[in-house]
């Protein structure tokens, strides 16, 4: 679910974030766990040296969209990398939430770098196992 967000990010923004070309190295998509909790849809993400005012959760039309923005804590001008992986910038993670699932009750917390949201009676129902039938059998 989470690639098939990406590649439709890609393919909206045509590659662009906040003006720059997104690659590998300037991208910054934080990880995420999605699952089921007794009734309720769980979303965990990575925000570690993300300040909470600098992260949104909005949700429109059945799409959960965290987003927000993680900013060096130095001075660029003043420091002279020797290797550089975190990636800082602007982020935007979205999902499609099941149908029927009620906006207003949904919350999120964030405690240790990681943002927790719950989404109450979000879990997806169980798949139903559809019954194949070969036409080429007598």
């Amino acid at each position: 679910m989470s690639e098939m967000s990406r590649a439709q990010e890609e393919w909206m923004t045509r590659g662009k974030v906040s003006g720059r070309g997104r690659s590998h190295a300037a991208a910054y998509v934080p990880p995420a766990d999605i699952f089921a909790l007794g009734d309720d849809l769980i979303v965990r993400c990575e925000v570690a040296g993300v300040k909470s005012e600098d992260v949104s959760v909005t949700v429109a039309s059945n799409v959960l969209t965290i987003s927000g923005r993680r900013d060096s804590e130095l001075n660029e001008n003043e420091v002279l990398y020797y290797t550089r992986e975190r990636v800082y910038g602007e982020f935007r993670r979205s999902m499609i939430l099941p149908d029927g699932v009620d906006q207003s009750d949904i919350n999120a917390t964030v405690r240790n770098g990681l943002l927790e949201i719950r989404v109450a009676g979000g879990a997806a129902a169980k798949p139903q196992s559809i019954n194949v039938v070969d036409e080429n059998e007598d």
